[in-house]
């Protein structure tokens, strides 16, 4: 099973930044890179805290294939 996210793409129209996305969820902006590129599986907090963060629910935000 893949992760995919679409984090970048909700991040990009809400125009926050990944150092903000970073600063909003207590994380280092790397930790949102990597989440970004899919090498990084997050924890069921982070991936509230980011699904809260772009107002979008987490079923959207990540997706297993």
């Amino acid at each position: 099973m893949k992760l995919i996210t679409t984090i970048k793409q909700y991040r990009k129209l809400n125009n926050i930044t990944q150092e903000q996305l970073a600063q909003m969820v207590n994380v280092r902006r790397e930790t949102i890179q990597r989440l970004e590129k899919g090498s990084y599986n997050p924890s069921l907090k982070l991936a509230y805290d980011i699904s809260k963060a772009l107002n979008i629910s987490i079923e959207k935000l990540f997706i297993f294939k």
